[in-house]
């Protein structure tokens, strides 16, 4: 793939951060023939965009910032589509004004995130991490047994697992820990009675054996997990987050973490991506925490399916057929 090279003043489509989603094994056939020609920029600068899209009918994003100037500044636009499932990258007041629908991508990257939550699960409960770099070490050789038992191993197998979000990605995660012999209980939203087939917040989090956040952050969700939910946890809980990185308040993290007061934790995201280079998770990391870089969503599967649902919506709208358009979007809030 080329990425930016100049099209004439005739451009139909621009893709503004093109690298965010491909590392050049993407198909983009659905693309093409969705509409053409595109334009594929590797990233964009939030300067840089109303230039780039001054000749575009349909702009896709996955992270640039969408402002107001530059939707004015865009007279040909039909359509705005998100590489992404959240949409807080585009000035919605802006296209309602100028009455420019938006649409995103759903459900794409769940097989990918839910075998990620499984990866770190097992990480955590059978110290892979720890044991590699025992290995490593050479310390393998020097065991007087043939099986080193340095660092404890656990099964999944009959612990408990606490779902926050019970969403499609939350639901999918539960289906898949049923698998592996885990009993499931799906908590309630924070501070509101348990509706049928849920429990109390808190009682989730003192029950649990692991937890896993799959809600989207807002308002209400900003560090949902802070200094009184550690307290409620166990001692040998282990808290996984690949949802959003302001769910978690990160210095109470790393203070449950260091002292203790739960066994561990991994998160793939973090306050702020990609990170500032001091970045206290970051410079911290304590040997319970495992962190990885926003990945949980990445694999070539999940990726190609992103590409070929926006495909699937340029073509639907060019068509007038449904295509994940953000209704009452002001309002709107994911489930």
């Amino acid at each position: 793939m080329i990425f930016d090279h100049h099209w004439s003043i005739e451009m139909r489509a621009v893709f503004l951060d093109f690298g965010s989603v491909t590392r050049g094994d993407m198909d983009c056939a659905a693309l093409d023939r969705a509409i053409s020609p595109w334009q594929y920029y590797h990233d964009s600068s939030e300067a840089e965009v109303p230039e780039r899209i001054r000749a575009a009918e349909v702009i896709v994003s996955n992270k640039v910032f969408i402002s107001r100037a530059a939707i004015v500044a865009a007279k040909h636009l039909k359509l705005i589509c998100v590489a992404a499932t959240g949409y807080n990258n585009v000035d919605l007041v802006a296209t309602a004004e100028r009455n420019i629908p938006v649409c995103n991508v759903r459900g794409y990257a769940t097989p990918s995130v839910v075998q990620h939550v499984f990866m770190l699960m097992l990480n955590l409960a059978r110290h892979f991490v720890d044991y590699q770099e025992l290995v490593k070490r050479g310390d393998w050789q020097e065991s007087r047994f043939f099986c080193p038992l340095d660092f404890g191993i656990e099964e999944l197998s009959g612990k408990i697992l606490g779902v926050i979000g019970y969403g499609e990605l939350g639901h999918a995660v539960a289906q898949v820990a049923q698998a592996f012999g885990m009993q499931v209980l799906i908590a309630e939203h924070k501070g509101k009675p348990p509706r049928s087939g849920r429990m109390e917040f808190d009682d989730v989090l003192q029950q649990a054996d692991f937890i896993t956040l799959h809600c989207p952050f807002s308002p209400e969700t900003h560090h949902l997990i802070s200094r009184r939910e550690f307290e409620l946890m166990k001692p040998s809980a282990y808290l996984i987050n690949t949802a959003r990185g302001g769910l978690v308040n990160e210095i109470d993290l790393l203070r449950s973490l260091s002292n203790e007061q739960i066994a561990g934790a991994a998160i793939d995201v973090i306050q702020g991506e990609p990170p500032v280079k001091d970045n206290l998770i970051l410079c911290e990391m304590p040997p319970n925490l495992i962190v990885t870089p926003h990945i949980a969503w990445a694999s070539r599967e999940s990726r190609q399916r992103l590409l070929d649902q926006l495909a699937g919506n340029i073509g639907n709208f060019l068509q007038n057929k449904p295509f994940n358009q953000i209704t009452d979007a002001l309002n709107y809030t994911p489930k």
